[in-house]
């Protein structure tokens, strides 16, 4: 029985954290015809230049193991930008007190918060027909994110971020 309320315990804490996407596409588009990418020409992603390219690193590892090549003259442009919110903790502990005798009651209540409000950073990943000039597939990606994080784990961060973007690519149609 511990073990069951310990696995529950783990998998609602694992779930918190998560790295949570998105995706949509252009159901008459035949994926399997494009092999090489480049990144939008005006490529400018909302982030710092440092983050930027570790972005962009992982995109390229991700996009190699899709079977993609980088090109200079590409089947598709990939463009990204991004956002970042703060998310309301609306997790809270209520603690209640009360008492009554006869017709009358009275009670008094309050909530801790279980967590601090959270940095949320949003991706998202445009793939754009250069022959059509069109959107042909999207991910919107979001995840928790440590501003005073570490290189090591921004990297780590982005790195997630990307695979998760590219997990749903090509679509299943």
């Amino acid at each position: 029985m511990k073990l069951i309320n310990l696995f529950f315990v783990c998998a609602i804490f694992s779930s918190c954290n998560s790295t949570r996407a998105i995706y949509d596409y252009d159901d008459s588009v035949n994926f399997n015809q494009f092999k090489t990418y480049q990144f939008f020409p005006d490529f400018q992603s909302g982030l710092s230049q440092l983050d930027e390219s570790r972005l962009i690193t992982s995109l390229e590892a991700e996009m190699k193991v899709q079977g993609f090549s980088k090109s200079e003259s590409p089947d598709i442009y990939v463009n990204v930008y991004s956002r970042e919110y703060i998310d309301q903790n609306r997790s809270s502990l209520g603690i209640g007190i009360g008492g009554g005798g006869g017709n009358l009651g009275v009670g008094v209540s309050g909530g801790i918060p279980l967590e601090n409000n959270s940095v949320i950073l949003e991706l998202t990943v445009d793939f754009i027909s250069v022959n059509k000039d069109s959107l042909i597939w999207q991910a919107i990606v979001e995840t928790k994110f440590n501003s005073n994080a570490s290189p090591e784990e921004r990297r780590a961060v982005f790195s997630k971020m990307a695979k998760k973007a590219l997990e749903a690519y090509p679509p299943k149609k």
